[in-house]
């Protein structure tokens, strides 16, 4: 049986865009053909798309690194290169994606079929064609294609199921949810029998259905990390109702409220406080000797502490009590979707007048740091960008790139630090020596 991956890193490389062409038109008859080279074209962007196929991020399991393809180069003759197709990659709906470094959250694939550009391709860069002026008529002037992005991610899957069936390990939830739907889980008569979440669709005879996860036992100090902890935790977070089952069996001398109480301390203590889901109460393994007289206590202990409410007693094995819970479990369900639907329709009005802020563009920011005798490095993000973007091949781009550092008040900020003729300067992985 395949292992269950529920969470994993990797790392995406989205394409880079072509670099632009410096290219010139040489036709017959055309003695002054003028400048003719076509632009890069877009490099591949990284696409994660939610197949409700897939039950685990297996697939990420061994591979981590995902890298598009790069855009084409331009052309002569003004042709453009072309733009790299797109990485598509599918995951299980109900991911959660996040920044690896800076714990950002990126999307959230609730849908099947739904999509969300994690990385995106480098824009192509401009061919000589963009740079022609009547000063100067030939330009050997182009733009290199810009980086695709790259990011480290964790990918979070929480399991999207209508009910969730919650309690201490050997409560009976692997064995209920095997005899109303077709899910197989491991059973047997120890903790923590299931390690992996399952899925089944409960069907009932009116036609009516929801899906049901049974997940992993819960322990004291699960909201913490003991046991299978925070792995259990986020999976319940999106389920609509809690299907609560307490053991009756008199031969484990737990105390049931006890471990109704333990189980609910741990919902209220995870990061979200999924106390206030919709809950049912269930007394399982009610075909055991002495578990009527174990029920009546809990029921007292319940009625004592100011809990009024139904108690279902179920027997799975003996297929007793479960037409009611499940026909009840599925009214909530219904109830839970209308709920949903009224606050998803109050916030959509809410945000039909939309407040526009104007959002400054980053400026052109850098430090120049001293780094030996004679030696200078330059960074910030835009300045490193546009050295990348600049096509240095030809004397009209460097002369181009030189203008722009100037305007930019780089040659200022040298002299500032103590650059005479002749220093070394480092922007990134281009190097030149700095001239008063």
């Amino acid at each position: 049986m395949p292992t269950f991956v529920d969470q994993t890193k990797i790392e995406v490389q989205a394409g880079k865009g072509g670099d632009g062409m410096v290219a010139f038109r040489h036709e017959k008859y055309v003695p002054n053909g003028g400048p003719a080279g076509g632009d890069g074209g877009r490099g591949g962007s990284i696409i994660f798309v939610a197949d409700n196929g897939l039950r685990t991020l297996m697939d990420f399991r061994y591979r981590r690194k995902f890298k598009a393809d790069n855009g084409e180069n331009g052309r002569i003759k003004s042709q453009y290169g072309k733009a790299a197709k797109d990485l598509r990659l599918k995951v299980p709906v109900g991911t959660v994606v996040y920044d690896f470094n800076t714990n950002e959250l990126i999307g959230d694939l609730v849908k099947n079929g739904q999509e969300l550009v994690v990385a995106k391709g480098g824009r192509g860069g401009r061919g000589n064609i963009h740079f022609a002026t009547s000063v100067n008529t030939a330009p050997e002037i182009a733009e290199n294609g810009e980086p695709g992005e790259d990011r480290v991610l964790r990918l979070e899957l929480k399991m999207l199921a209508d009910v969730g069936l919650v309690g201490f390990p050997s409560v009976g939830k692997s064995t209920l949810l095997s005899v109303t739907t077709k899910a197989k889980p491991k059973i047997a008569a120890y903790e923590f029998t299931t390690l992996k979440p399952n899925l089944g669709m409960v069907i009932l005879p009116d036609g009516r259905d929801f899906s049901m996860a049974d997940l992993p036992g819960l322990i004291a100090g699960a909201a913490q990390g003991v046991g299978l902890g925070m792995q259990f935790l986020r999976h319940i977070e999106r389920t609509k109702v809690i299907l609560h089952l307490v053991s009756m069996d008199p031969s484990n001398e737990r105390d049931p409220y006890e471990d109704y109480e333990t189980i609910r301390h741990e919902l209220s203590e995870y990061t979200v406080d999924l106390t206030n889901k919709k809950e049912l109460i269930v007394a399982t393994q009610m075909d055991l000797p002495g578990s009527q007289d174990k029920l009546a206590k809990f029921k007292e202990e319940l009625k004592s502490h100011g809990y009024d409410r139904t108690i279902y007693a179920i027997s799975s094995i003996a297929h007793q009590g479960l037409t009611p819970l499940l026909n009840d479990a599925m009214d909530l369900v219904e109830k839970a979707e209308a709920e949903e639907a009224v606050q998803a329709a109050h916030q959509e009005s809410q945000e039909t007048v939309k407040e526009y802020r104007f959002k400054a563009q980053p400026k052109n920011e850098f430090t120049v740091e001293r780094i030996g005798d004679h030696e200078f490095e330059i960074k910030g993000e835009q300045l490193e960008r546009l050295v990348q973007r600049t096509n240095l091949d030809h004397q009209d781009g460097i002369m181009l790139l030189a203008r722009k550092l100037k305007n930019l008040g780089v040659d200022d900020a040298l002299r500032a630090k103590g650059a005479v003729d002749g220093d070394d300067v480092y922007i990134g992985d281009f190097a030149f020596e700095f001239l008063q």
